[in-house]
């Protein structure tokens, strides 16, 4: 996957070879993924780039769950990576995080600007001892999980502070092209133009065991 609109069209080329052996729900998820993938590939800008990114992102890892509301958002993301990173036979995931994203990764997570508890001290949610106090421990987790080089926990945590940004863009927390968040958006951008084309590269994998109906099938 040489460049984001090569990975598109191989991604798709091998999607049109496999579908009709992949389950229904799981080649209708990668399909969409793909459309909003190429969406982004096709932007100029790396806000509509890192919006398309997302949704991109949340076709191809978002399914039904039953009684939704007692399950952890973050633990569904965290058990769907680990599903990718054990199926991950070319260790693509692991190397994208360890080979090419490294310093882009530490300085997403040393970004205040990406944590939801700095937001929540902002807004008067919280003291500021508070937030400061989760947000070392949280680099600390995330220096160790470096440490031990824990593609999957280190993915989790990318992709929670990426939610922070994606909620900062989707609901118009910020402004289209602002100069004060470029250096977030410019690594969300790096690291997710090649983590989501892995992901549905390894989804395409038929020993992915990646179960659950989209939220919204297509229904006549």
């Amino acid at each position: 996957m040489e460049n984001e609109s090569k990975s598109f069209q191989l991604l798709k080329n091998r999607h049109r070879e496999v579908r009709d052996n992949l389950p229904q729900h799981l080649s209708l998820r990668i399909h969409r993924a793909l459309s909003w993938l190429n969406c982004a590939d096709k932007k100029d800008d790396e806000d509509s780039k890192f919006i398309f990114l997302w949704i991109a992102f949340n076709a191809a890892y978002a399914h039904e769950i039953p009684n939704r509301w007692e399950v952890n958002e973050r633990q569904i993301l965290s058990n769907y990576l680990q599903i990718l990173i054990t199926a991950d036979d070319e260790n693509t995931l692991y190397n994208i995080v360890w080979n090419e994203f490294p310093s882009s990764i530490r300085l997403l997570i040393d970004n205040k600007y990406v944590y939801q508890q700095f937001w929540d001290f902002q807004n008067e949610k919280i003291e500021e001892d508070h937030w400061l106090v989760i947000f070392n421990k949280s680099k600390e987790m995330a220096n160790r999980a470096l440490g031990k080089m824990d593609t999957g926990k280190i993915l989790s945590i990318v992709f929670e502070r990426l939610y922070t940004l994606r909620n900062q863009m989707i609901h118009g927390g910020a402004t289209w092209n602002s100069s004060v968040n470029r250096d977030q958006i410019r690594d969300g951008v790096k690291i997710m133009s090649q983590i989501v084309p892995a992901m549905i590269f390894i989804m395409l994998n038929k020993k992915t065991n990646l179960i659950g109906s989209p939220c919204y099938p297509v229904v006549d």
